[in-house]
């Protein structure tokens, strides 16, 4: 009867106003029937007005963390979000390829959809070198594409070289997010570049709010839930495009600025 119930696994930051990191991922997992664990790599401290503190935990302690579940529990897909730095982006390489923890996640937190940068440039290149080959999927928003491939992204046909340049460096599967321009659009649309080389287009309504932090979290870790549950690919992605539109739809009152999306917005799988 042991680690029968599907497991998956978040390595990320934590987020200490609920709205993104960890806490948004193991969120998304429980939502998504999914028993999630963690890997803790940095603590935020934070609100809806912004960050104002943040600190990395020891590279042996994450060690430690990888060490401890791999002997206990059978986690069948993982994700990343937060990493920080390059020792902790190779300790996450390392522990990866040490232990099975299911596929692999790569929500690449390098760049806000605003543009700003959180990711120092010597780190960024080590995600590209040793973590983007072991991504199953991938999914860079709109900025982060940008930054990954040194496309400037500007019509459908970038966005589709842009993809290809993604799987070429190593990701299996692709999900490359569209812009998001208050005022100017009424959809958003999101390019999906699948391993057999096959492709597809995902659009949903574009929904101008400030509710919106963790957006990038929730969908990667619906991906990764539904992967873990045994789920293909492009239904998970899917899935978790409708799932976090739902989210973003409904909004609750949380937070004076910024606030997160609604993790506990009904949604219906079925339909897709």
């Amino acid at each position: 009867m042991s680690n029968e119930f599907p497991q998956a696994l978040t390595i990320a930051g934590s987020d200490s106003d609920g709205s993104a990191g960890m806490e948004a991922d193991m969120n998304t997992f429980q939502r998504r029937n999914v028993h999630g664990m963690c890997v803790m790599t940095a603590c935020v401290a934070g609100n809806s007005y912004g960050i104002q503190a943040s600190h990395a935990l020891p590279t042996d302690f994450v060690d430690q963390e990888f060490q401890s579940l791999a002997a206990d529990f059978k986690i069948r897909a993982s994700k990343t979000g937060m990493l920080a730095d390059s020792p902790m982006i190779e300790t996450v390489v390392k522990n990866y390829q040490k232990f099975d923890f299911g596929p692999l996640v790569l929500d690449p937190v390098i760049i806000t959809k605003h543009g700003a940068l959180l990711l120092e440039e010597e780190a960024f290149e080590t995600l590209k070198q040793q973590l983007i080959p072991l991504a199953t999927v991938i999914t860079p928003n709109f900025y982060e594409a940008i930054k990954l491939t040194g496309i400037d992204i500007k019509n459908d046909d970038d966005t589709i070289q842009a993809a290809h340049i993604l799987q070429e460096m190593g990701a299996k599967n692709v999900m490359l997010k569209g812009s998001h321009k208050p005022g100017e659009q009424t959809e958003v649309r999101d390019f999906v570049l699948l391993e057999d080389g096959s492709s597809f287009w995902l659009s949903e309504p574009y929904i101008e709010t400030d509710r919106v932090n963790g957006t990038g979290d929730v969908l990667s870790a619906c991906i990764t839930a539904e992967i873990a549950k045994g789920t293909d690919i492009p239904t998970a992605i899917r899935i978790a495009k409708k799932f976090v539109t739902a989210a973003i739809a409904n909004p609750i009152a949380v937070g004076h600025k910024y606030g997160p999306v609604n993790h506990l917005a009904k949604f219906q799988a079925s339909s897709i």
